[in-house]
């Protein structure tokens, strides 16, 4: 991202409070209709893109050259047609009127500039997925076998595109117009008024003391922080930098530190009550309030930051390592004075709880948020203060936006081809009609493409093409997208492409591969609870309450037991058989049986008690 000055900054700057500004509005008086509303979205986001993104590592860094210009003003084209034009084109009938040669020639333009600003953006990844779908679209039914598409016209392709609001403008682009930029507007706000900093004092108080207090401090801050962020990468810069030489300094290997870290900040993206974006993409595909979604993702990030404590913990324990030093720790006394500053946080989730939409909840924690920073001088912000607040959190939206937007021309070619039906048809084919199978496929698919795209893209991409084939296998809706989106978020943890383990070892100083490969094993139930919620929708707090609290059970005794089998400790050193046997009991305890459940938890508890007592006469 370039470092603009002067005129160029300026320009930017009020460009991104205006945008900002138009989002606050219609977030207090009403979103405008949906084509419109994602049409004045993209024409602030686009040209942006090419004022701040250059186009190749050696493109100037610190001034927008002369091309960059032009591209952002053929950028500006087709959305202002659009607008201009807006009652005609919502009015006309699509696949019926003829397409203007106007219109072909602005939405191939459209096509073009989204394709080169995910290419600036987003990576190679989405942008050839993107352009092979157009590719798709055109000549799919050329193509051989099970991969033949419809024939589709030219015109007709751009069409669906451009003057539909099934392609660029879809619901993807939607989320992105509406939910998110108001979240990342909040994200700008808690930032500046102090709420970051409190969360890492929050973390010193809970976490320092205790047998290493500086990875739980990790796990905590990270985990409070990526909820508001929605970025792993992001989220291991912003504290790591801080919480990874603390770890070394009191002994963590650079490895395990930079794994911590990275695992702690993935999480981010499943910690209500924020999560990321695709979290309210995901509400709006399954025509659900947010607040749904909310509450199914809260047991599974609890299992995940547990079982992330628990190996810390187990670890620290078994190398003897001790806490921060008192003089760094903040008093509790200091800390709860100051907790009005989760006073935005506590009124998002609350009105979000009492049924709000997420617009209005974020609304009111922004203004929340500015009330809160009066009450600290360092943190105050007047006019200048709210508007670098607005500019502050409208700056992380290009990268949101630009993937929607390509993302919807993959959607656009799965509606407008039939491909989604055929690879229903290809994933039940393969997995030969085994629900088990065709998870496992999902799972890998899913992870793939994390790999190569930003979470929101991926999830966009993986539920529009294989949700369908598991609602067809049984599974029913909510925990089939939590299954695609869940794998999506953790493929930054996942090798041997593992981004945020990548970003914690440049902080830590070890090798990328060593890092990404430790924080998998620190990660590892993130890979087994989509499976157990799959089959046990008690651990989406979906079941009746009983069934919900064995659920917990289960999954608090599985994180143990897991934790505690990998590291090779309780209490005392364990064997190999001792470690088989927990990693049976943290596997099987997760299985929608209910006698086998009852069976590992107790079968745990008389193995803790056991090597307890040992631990105790040795």
């Amino acid at each position: 991202m370039r470092k603009l000055k002067g005129v160029t900054y300026y320009f930017a700057f009020l460009s991104l409070v205006a945008m900002g500004v138009f989002h606050i509005y219609t977030a207090i008086f009403g979103t405008f209709e949906a084509y419109l509303q994602r049409n004045v979205h993209l024409i602030f986001a686009l040209p942006l893109a090419f004022v701040f993104y250059p186009a190749t590592k050696n493109s100037p860094k610190d001034r927008v050259p002369w091309y960059d210009w032009i591209f952002a003003g053929l950028s500006v084209l087709p959305g202002l047609y659009a607008i201009l034009n807006y009652e005609m084109i919502i009015y006309r009938m699509v696949q019926v009127e003829e397409v203007t040669i106007a219109q072909i020639v602005l939405g191939t333009l459209l096509v073009v500039m989204v394709l080169e600003a995910t290419r600036r953006i987003v990576g190679l990844a989405l942008t050839i997925l993107a352009a092979a779908s157009v590719f798709y679209m055109y000549v799919g039914h050329l193509l051989p076998g099970q991969l033949k598409g419809m024939y589709v016209t030219y015109d007709r392709i751009i069409e669906h595109l451009y003057l539909t609001g099934e392609g660029i403008f879809s619901t993807p682009l939607g989320v992105s117009a509406t939910f998110v930029m108001l979240f990342l507007i909040l994200g700008g706000f808690l930032e500046h008024s102090g709420v970051g900093e409190y969360f890492m004092d929050l973390s010193k108080a809970l976490a320092g003391k205790t047998t290493g207090g500086p990875a739980k401090i990790a796990v905590v801050s990270s985990g409070l922080f990526g909820s508001i962020s929605g970025s792993a990468v992001a989220n291991v810069y912003a504290t790591g930098t801080f919480t990874i030489p603390m770890m070394k300094q009191l002994g963590f290997s650079p490895v395990f530190a930079g794994a911590v870290e990275a695992v702690a900040s993935s999480g981010g993206q499943i910690m209500p009550p924020i999560m990321g974006a695709a979290a309210f993409i995901m509400a709006s595909f399954l025509g659900i309030p947010y607040k749904q979604v909310m509450i199914a993702a809260f047991v599974p990030a609890f299992l995940y930051y547990f079982y992330v404590f628990m190996s810390v913990h187990t670890r620290a324990i078994k190398r003897g390592l001790r806490g921060l030093p008192a003089e760094m720790i903040p008093s509790i006394k200091h800390v709860l004075k100051k907790l009005y500053v989760l006073a935005p946080i506590i009124v998002l989730v609350v009105m979000i709880m009492r049924g709000y939409t997420p617009m209005r909840s974020a609304l009111i924690a922004i203004i929340v948020s500015w009330f809160v920073s009066l009450l600290d001088k360092r943190y105050r912000m007047g006019p200048k203060g709210v508007l670098n607040a607005i500019y502050d959190g409208s700056k992380n939206v290009f990268v949101v936006a630009i993937a929607c937007a390509a993302a919807g021309i993959v959607v656009g070619a799965v509606t407008l081809t039939g491909l989604g039906f055929k690879l229903v048809s290809f994933i039940f084919s393969l997995a030969q009609n085994i629900p088990f199978l065709a998870l496992v496929m999902v799972m890998l698919m899913s992870i793939v493409l994390g790999m190569g795209l930003p979470t929101t893209a991926a999830y966009i991409v993986a539920s529009a093409l294989a949700v369908p084939a598991l609602i067809r296998l049984g599974f029913k809706a909510l925990p089939s997208h939590m299954f695609v989106f869940y794998y999506a978020v953790f493929s930054a943890i996942t090798p041997p492409v593992a981004l945020a383990a990548y970003a914690a070892s440049s902080i830590s100083g070890a090798k990328p591969s060593e890092t990404g490969y430790q924080a998998f094993r620190l990660g590892l139930i993130a890979m087994i609870i989509p499976y157990a919620f799959m089959y046990d929708t008690g651990f989406l707090l979906q079941a009746s309450w009983m069934r919900n609290l064995l659920s917990l059970a289960a999954g608090l005794v599985s994180a143990m037991a897991l934790s505690y089998a990998i590291e090779g400790f309780l209490k005392t050193k364990l064997n190999l058989v001792s470690r088989i046997l927990l990693g049976a009991i943290g596997v099987l305890v997760l299985f929608p049986i209910l006698w086998l459940k009852i069976l590992c938890i107790v079968a745990f508890a008389i193995v803790f008690a056991q090597f307890s007592m040992r631990a105790e006469k040795i």
